[in-house]
């Protein structure tokens, strides 16, 4: 690939960083979990020569870590060496690591990697992007992830809690973009925002959300959507660095609180041509017929890529009447009420903010599924109908499902999407999925025996 580093960028990272010690070597999976190796730093040039050999397997586990048999990249193959190698600008060092530590992100190798290339998530959305600029579409994107800070220790029901405040009290109340209590979490964040310069990661705007613990900083769009999703991979992964740094755990959960709300992740889109002019661009409030038509797309491909956006059995907790997450296909002008809003502004900053996943959902998976969905819109011509003015719940007529299984076999009978994605990463990422899902709800827990213990 074209953006895997060259020797120099190593070499040039040792002379400059004497003191780092080891080297965190990692890979993406398909469930958005970094994977991979320590390794020690005389380990680190050979890994820029020659790549660094990682098991098949390692792009086709469960969330929990587990092989899938039906993913063809265990025993059908051996679970063979395949070659990954760093993708450039990603070594950097993890400040918050008690021994010098930097962190190496690798991908999987187009042909030295094979089979485990065809189940990178990064690869993915590389092939998708490259598909819209055959067209002469340029995506610029940015995400905007929330999530909780949690204490490290559950309550005395073994549940999780938010973490205490500076001044050593638990927060309690929603308060909303308050003030305060973005300064009780102020050591965090000053820690954050420094670790994310010296990463060279765009963090920006921290709000305090929709619940006590739950915070939200922006990340700056960039005009290369593939960088854009690397870079709100090592955000998330360098959250819960700093997190834990200061006590804390940072939840990237949909949903782990019933009564509090859940945690997304709005991904933000636009279309640029080959000069850098935005296509979306329009004074007009809900944006060129370009705009619409990708809008159409998304609206049209939503329920077979939803698996990719809520991914996991607990997304689905997530939707719930006026929870600022979307319950149905819609679309409407600065409306928060709906699915995919075109934001206010001025004429040049126009695009989409598409609401729809989980903090949990994989930034890779998520961005090549909206680009796929937009790129559809495009070649068809897709009219996405009137926007929704007002209330969009209480508009919504056909309800998004709100079940794991609806959704993984929406995408599993999709033509559209075996034609987006391939056939071959589609068995692997099915395969997973539904290996999850069988494990999911053959367990037994604490909501069973409290519902049916006694009563059944």
């Amino acid at each position: 690939m074209k953006d895997f580093a060259s020797l120099d960028e190593a070499q040039a990272f040792l002379e400059q960083n004497p003191d780092i010690e080891l080297f965190e070597l990692f890979i993406l999976d398909n469930n958005g979990v970094p994977r991979g190796k320590l390794l020690h730093r005389d380990e680190l040039l050979a890994v820029y020569e020659t790549g660094r050999p990682l098991p098949s397997t390692i792009l086709g586990l469960t969330v929990n870590g587990d092989d899938v048999d039906d993913s063809g990249l265990v025993w059908d193959v051996g679970d063979i060496d395949c070659r990954a190698y760093p993708i450039s600008g990603s070594l950097q060092r993890m400040p918050w690591r008690l021994i010098p530590t930097a962190a190496v992100q690798v991908s999987m190798h187009p042909t030295e990697g094979l089979p485990a290339t065809v189940a990178d998530p990064r690869h993915l959305l590389a092939k998708v992007i490259d598909a819209l600029k055959a067209d002469g579409y340029y995506p610029v994107m940015a995400a905007e992830l929330e999530f909780y800070l949690l204490d490290q220790k559950p309550d005395s029901n073994g549940r999780p809690q938010p973490a205490r405040d500076a001044d050593g009290k638990r927060p309690r109340s929603t308060q909303v973009y308050g003030l305060r209590e973005l300064e009780q979490i102020e050591p965090f964040l000053a820690d954050l925002y420094s670790a994310c310069k010296l990463q060279g990661i765009p963090a920006r705007t921290a709000i305090s959300e929709y619940a006590p613990g739950q915070v939200e900083i922006t990340l700056e769009h960039r005009t290369d959507a593939l960088q854009a999703m690397d870079e709100a991979v090592r955000y998330k992964r360098l959250v819960k660095g700093v997190a834990h740094k200061h006590g804390m755990t940072a939840c990237f959960m949909a949903k782990p609180f019933d009564d509090l709300a859940g945690t997304g992740m709005h991904m933000h889109v636009s279309l640029a041509d080959a000069q850098g002019h935005n296509l979306f661009a329009s004074e007009a409030a809900d944006g060129t017929p370009l705009l619409r038509q990708a809008v159409g797309g998304m609206l049209d491909t939503l329920l077979d890529s939803l698996l990719m956006f809520c991914p996991n059995a607990n997304s689905y907790r997530r939707f719930q009447t006026n929870s600022y997450a979307p319950l149905a296909a819609t679309w409407g002008v600065d409306n928060r009420t709906v699915s995919l809003r075109v934001p206010g502004g001025p004429a040049h900053s126009r695009h989409i903010e598409h609401r729809i996943c989980g903090a949990d959902a994989n930034p890779y998976l998520a961005a090549a599924a909206i680009l796929a969905g937009i790129h559809r819109g495009i070649r068809e011509q897709r009219d996405p109908g009137a926007p929704v003015e007002g209330n969009g719940y209480a508009q919504a007529k056909a309800l998004l499902p709100t079940d794991w299984l609806t959704t993984l076999r929406a995408l599993e009978g999709s033509s559209w999407a075996r034609d987006a994605f391939g056939g071959e990463f589609l068995g692997v990422y099915l395969a997973v999925k539904r290996e999850e899902y069988r494990q999911f709800m053959g367990e037994v827990g604490e909501q069973d025996w409290r519902w049916y213990l006694h009563q059944a």
